[in-house]
């Protein structure tokens, strides 16, 4: 079998080598003409990425640039800790990541394994047929194979291409503001992850003796607004937003314009319809776009990618293959992200909401809100790779 996969992004590389393990060869075809360099702030992969990886023998390298974190601590916007959430027993622990290094680590090792990675490769269409998929790039080339696979992230042009009539992605109500800046001497967070909701912006932040990493999720009614204004505008909104909120202001007073940029739009698509047809399947973001408040999107594109190439590896017919991988994916993916929807819902909360959800905050987190009751369904998951079955 020889397999085109579409984006070289995390899915991509995830796929290729996931599909590598399983005796299958795939080429991956970049749109942008090198790798993701510089490009996004930071995410998180959770313990069940990380074990995701492992089976494909991919953790250690991503592990060797990123930050090891043991919880994640949750205040209120006077800075109070509401809560915390320690790792689960038995688990990894999460790791805090530079998007372009995650990108780069996968992208490395899949090269470093044989792995062919062609850019400068954006799609323009697919043909698919009986028994063979191409796609026509817009340098003219054509290349075919045996399956197509979507690994190109939220805006996917292979989604289009299934499902012309494919839902556009969902804006959720907030925009995402972040980076890492240098430490003037802000005291460390002791490598747990913070996070605070605000009076009028949801923060989050890292603090080592080095580096702070900083965010906010800030409610926006026009989502354009982020490809138009300033640097300097939305360093204003931040300290507008922030005003009331420690440490936020602290962090936000450290910020130049040059350090804020242009706004993320956080997006989602509750359901994607259609994820295969004839030859051509989609995996990651392509599928299952959850937006970043789920913490999960890495993880799950990781997690997905082993499920498709196990799949492609069991089954010799590729409808059978493509319909136990959606089987096995689409209930656990659009759970989480719902799961996200809500939580964005809760950055945004109004003055009343806000009030009622910090009055409740402490008794929940040592009630319901306990990390295996909120993290044991996400964290625990485990897709047990293996090989192939024997023939009978």
């Amino acid at each position: 079998m020889n397999v085109l996969v579409i984006g070289g992004g995390i899915a991509g590389a995830a796929t290729a080598m996931a599909l590598q393990r399983a005796g299958i060869d795939a080429t991956v075809y970049e749109a942008y003409p090198k790798a993701a360099d510089g490009v996004g702030s930071a995410l998180t992969l959770a313990p069940n990425g990380r074990n995701a990886l492992r089976q494909i023998d991919a953790d250690a390298a991503v592990a060797a640039v990123g930050i090891e974190v043991p919880g994640m601590v949750m205040q209120n916007h006077k800075g109070r800790a509401v809560g915390r959430f320690d790792g689960l027993p038995g688990l990894p622990s999460s790791l805090l990541l530079r998007r372009d290094r995650l990108y780069r680590a996968l992208m490395d090792e899949a090269r470093n394994r044989g792995i062919a990675v062609e850019f400068g490769k954006r799609l323009e269409s697919v043909e698919d047929k009986p028994d063979r998929v191409s796609a026509r790039f817009a340098d003219g080339s054509v290349v075919s194979g045996d399956v197509l696979i979507g690994a190109d992230g939220i805006r996917s042009a292979v989604r289009s291409a299934l499902d012309p009539a494919a839902p556009a992605p969902r804006y959720t109500g907030l925009l995402g503001l972040g980076g890492w800046i240098r430490n003037p001497g802000l005291p460390g967070t002791g490598m747990y992850q913070h996070f605070a909701f605000g009076k009028r912006a949801f923060f989050g932040y890292f603090i080592d003796a080095d580096e702070i990493l900083w965010f906010s999720n800030v409610p926006a009614a026009d989502p354009a607004e982020a490809k138009t204004a300033s640097p300097e505008h939305w360093l204003s909104v931040l300290r507008q937003r922030h005003a009331d909120d420690v440490p936020a202001r602290d962090i936000i007073a450290l910020l130049k314009p040059e350090d804020v940029g242009q706004p993320g739009i956080l997006e989602d698509i509750p359901t994607v319809r259609t994820w295969h047809r004839g030859r051509v399947v989609l995996v990651g973001d392509a599928a299952h776009p959850t937006s970043p408040s789920s913490g999960q999107g890495a993880s799950q594109a990781v997690e997905s990618s082993l499920e498709l190439a196990r799949a492609l590896r069991d089954n010799a017919d590729v409808a059978t293959a493509f319909a136990q991988y959606e089987t096995a994916r689409r209930e656990r993916v659009e759970r989480i992200i719902a799961r996200a929807a809500k939580i964005n819902n809760d950055k945004a909360a109004g003055p009343v909401a806000r009030i009622m959800r910090d009055l409740l905050m402490p008794l929940m987190m040592k009630t319901v809100m306990n990390p295996e009751k909120v993290f044991g369904d996400l964290h625990r998951h485990r897709i047990e790779f293996g090989s192939a079955p024997a023939a009978v």
